[in-house]
């Protein structure tokens, strides 16, 4: 097994372990409190965190794999979500659920996971499998990082 493959096989590993190793079921992963669900469609938020939950488990299967193609292909489906949701952030229409007085540093942090989603989409754009997988795992860390300082 080459060092990339195993670099491959060890951030597709790494995920489904995150993915399985809950307690709860898979679908429980987005449930939200009563108010949140009940607001849901028009949440750019939530939809947005949405999006990004099917993308990234398309992103880790092309890393897997070493298919930049299936990589870019599903970061470009990613375009004007963040937008959407920075409009609604500044028009005071959305809010995190856990420190929602922090908004700064949850815009800053939205923005450096979406600049390196780019750069991934540039990785992947070169076939580079080593910056493909780097990126990834930093996007993934970005992902716990935020979800432990902003959603309940």
């Amino acid at each position: 097994m080459t060092k990339r493959t195993l670099a491959a096989a060890s951030v597709a590993a790494a995920a489904l372990a995150l993915l399985f190793s809950s307690s709860t079921p898979l679908r429980a992963e987005h449930k939200h409190s009563p108010e949140v669900q009940e607001r849901s469609g028009a949440n750019p938020l939530i939809e947005e965190m949405r999006r990004l939950d099917t993308v990234f488990k398309e992103i880790v299967s092309g890393v897997a794999l070493g298919d930049g193609v299936r990589v870019h292909r599903a970061i470009e489906t990613m375009h004007g979500a963040r937008e959407k949701t920075e409009e609604a952030l500044h028009a005071g229409e959305i809010k995190p659920p856990k420190n929602s007085g922090k908004l700064e540093k949850f815009e800053m942090m939205d923005k450096e996971f979406h600049g390196d989603l780019e750069k991934l989409a540039e990785a992947a754009s070169k076939d580079d499998r080593t910056g493909m997988l780097r990126l990834t795992k930093k996007l993934m860390d970005g992902c716990v990082r935020c979800h432990a300082a902003y959603r309940k």
